[in-house]
């Protein structure tokens, strides 16, 4: 499981808007930054946290650490444009 930190920490390292990452999975920029909005584990439906995770990753973003210990984000390969 990722935070709404690690969401916006891997966004703002790819140097996406809402806007973008929402266009990107499918997933609506209002439900985006509802989800950005929280703390912690945010409360979302599944599919929706695992499509902006998968997406993400595609990126080229790693997530690291768990949302209660150190969580992060690392890239791992240059930003890709979709």
């Amino acid at each position: 499981m990722i935070s709404a930190e690690q969401i916006k920490m891997a966004r703002s390292a790819l140097g996406w808007s809402i806007e973008v990452l929402a266009s990107h999975c499918a997933v609506s920029s209002r439900t985006v930054k509802r989800i950005e909005g929280q703390t912690g584990i945010p409360v979302a439906t599944a599919a929706n946290l695992k499509l902006i995770r998968v997406t993400l990753e595609a990126a080229g973003v790693e997530f690291i650490g768990t949302p209660e210990d150190g969580p992060g984000v690392r890239l791992w390969s240059p930003v890709r444009q979709f």
